[in-house]
């Protein structure tokens, strides 16, 4: 069998950029597979993404050296036009690749382009819907729908194409658990019914792996690194050594010397449960739990506010709740719960229609945006909605600049460049950025200010883990100093590995306010919120531990010590 996509000893660079991109990548992708590529930030994922769908040469620039193929075409003796027809792209941000006012339109725009008839359009519109379960939102703008419903009508304006490869640019990263969950199962469905190759960039490597793939590629630093089967490669710690982050479980099981020789370690329920459950007990026994006491000094108090968009039922009832002093809260729920919305409304975006924001003991429910400003920090969850300067220190310094802060500007920048990784490409045009590190900047212009709460919306989503990790730590010290941090998250291992405490919102009303383990251990709250079990919960449970949660919360606790 001929492969579908051929690499063969090929390097890129881009147009005035030092050194290559990519460097003597080699390997072949087969008609049907399923393969995900991965690698930190930087790694030169996106690129060779770009080489597959035409992206590279037609919209940046560079040169090559080495064969490629796709589909038997090499993109770059081609029309990128014609390379549409074989590669379907479906965007990380959705929003940017809508077109029509209308779910159909959108589905239909490749087909208006090929003049294809109106009746063949309206078939071929319908059957991709139904596709994807989106045929009752026809009439529906693609922005008014969910994260999830719009990268399912994005899948089906490439169904329309009958493009033989889809290529997923992070297709989970703005997505709830379960949406997550159900995104999967989509590319499962349209995979059984069609065989079309499915191409992957993702970091959530742990829930990707549910789409059963037969190979998974690694890039470090422009070079491949691995080539390997999921199961071979979760045995051994590549992903570790490429700053890629393990199914948290093989985590837990490698950390408690759990035997992986020769065990299947995926799923969940392949592990050996007898010997699962000796090695769980034997690390409780020698891992008590000893939590710390968390000295509540209230730093933000919120009272019953309610709020309703124009037309539409109620978006947050009667909301109370209280933010500490060096906190770090953890606010959960499925798309559209209302934590977006609460947290316009903290930061004076939205006006609330009742209720009040005591900010040590302080009414500032009628404070000004730019006042709130300089007290609650506010960081969107698409970077490209908050991104302004053309550079990156530019953008990074701009807050500073705008309130005139000229003393020791330069040093806050830099420090805060350092801690999100970004200070080698200080003086990089934005737009180079890829969208991680897009996000990675806007954090960075945020703490240059050192607000007393700080609101991440989605912090980790598109980062690679070595960056997550070195992020959180910095948030973990900051927190240390009395800064509070409230992470609207749909990143359950986040929450369970950074938060103090966590709130569940659903359907605009908080349904659970309490320790992180114990939220995520509860299974009436996760359904209801769209949440999915730990797969640390699933270990413990799989263990046959009586209290899954307190193996959580041990092992959690020893992760922190060890961190500290």
């Amino acid at each position: 069998m001929k492969p579908i996509v051929s690499f063969e000893e090929f390097t890129f660079q881009y147009k005035s950029v030092a050194e290559p991109t990519l460097q003597d990548i080699t390997f072949h992708i087969y008609p049907g597979e399923k393969v995900l590529i991965a690698g930190r930030s930087g790694s030169g994922k996106s690129t060779l993404a770009h080489c597959i769908n035409g992206l590279i040469p037609f919209s940046y620039e560079g040169t090559s050296t080495g064969n490629l193929s796709v589909c038997g075409i090499d993109p770059r003796h081609t029309s990128i036009f014609e390379l549409s027809q074989h590669v379907g792209t479906i965007l990380q941000d959705q929003d940017s690749q809508f077109i029509g006012l209308t779910v159909e339109e959108d589905v239909a725009f490749a087909m208006e382009n090929d003049c294809t008839g109106q009746g063949e359009m309206k078939q071929i519109v319908q059957r991709s819907l139904e596709e994807v379960d989106m045929i009752k939102f026809h009439s529906h703008s693609p922005h008014d729908l969910s994260g999830g419903q719009k990268q399912s009508v994005s899948l089906a304006g490439v169904l329309a194409t009958n493009a033989e490869i889809l290529l997923f640019d992070e297709p989970l990263a703005n997505l709830d658990p379960v949406s997550s969950e159900k995104a999967i199962q989509l590319m499962k469905k349209i995979h059984r019914q069609t065989n079309k190759t499915i191409i992957i960039i993702e970091h959530r490597i742990e829930e990707i792996l549910d789409l059963d793939l037969d190979k998974i590629i690694i890039l470090e630093n422009g070079r491949i690194i691995a080539i390997e089967a999921p199961l071979e490669l979760l045995q051994k710690n590549v992903l570790q050594k490429a700053g890629l982050r393990e199914p948290v479980y093989v985590e837990a099981l490698k950390t408690l010397e759990y035997p992986l020789s020769n065990e299947e370690v995926y799923p969940i329920e392949n592990v050996n449960s007898h010997t699962l459950h000796e090695t769980l007990s034997k690390w409780m026994l020698q891992n008590p739990i000893h939590t710390a006491i968390f000295e509540k000094e209230c730093l933000c108090k919120i009272e019953n506010i309610s709020f309703a968009y124009l037309n539409r039922n109620f978006a947050l009832k009667d909301i109370s709740m209280s933010i500490y002093k060096g906190e770090i809260l953890a606010l959960l729920g499925n798309n559209g719960a209302g934590k977006s919305t609460l947290a316009h409304i903290m930061t004076g975006m939205k006006k609330t229609h009742q209720g009040k924001i005591l900010l040590e003991g302080t009414d500032m429910t009628r404070w000004s945006i730019r006042k709130r400003g300089e007290v609650v920090a506010y960081m969107m969850q698409n970077p490209n909605h908050m991104i302004t300067q053309a550079t990156v220190w530019e953008e990074a310094a701009f807050a500073l600049k705008l309130k005139n802060a000229s003393e020791e500007m330069h040093k806050k920048v830099e420090h805060a460049l350092q801690i999100c990784g970004l200070y080698p490409f200080r003086n990089w045009p934005v737009q180079a950025l890829s969208y991680g590190q897009k996000k990675r900047l806007t954090i960075a212009s945020i703490l240059v200010t050192s607000p007393k709460l700080i609101i991440l919306d989605e912090p980790t989503a598109g980062q690679d883990y070595f960056h997550y990790k070195e992020f959180m730590m910095f948030i973990q010290k900051l927190a240390k100093r009395g800064i509070s941090f409230l992470l609207i998250t749909h990143d359950m291992n986040l929450a369970i590995e950074y938060a103090n405490r966590a709130i569940v919102l659903h359907n605009g009303e908080v349904i659970a306010d309490n320790a992180v383990t114990t939220v995520l251990a509860n299974e009436c709250i996760l359904k209801r919120a769209n949440l999915r079990v730990s797969s640390l919960t699933r270990l413990a449970k799989h263990g046959n531990m009586p209290i899954p949660q307190q193996f959580v919360q041990s092992y959690m606790e020893a992760r922190r010590r060890k961190r500290s």
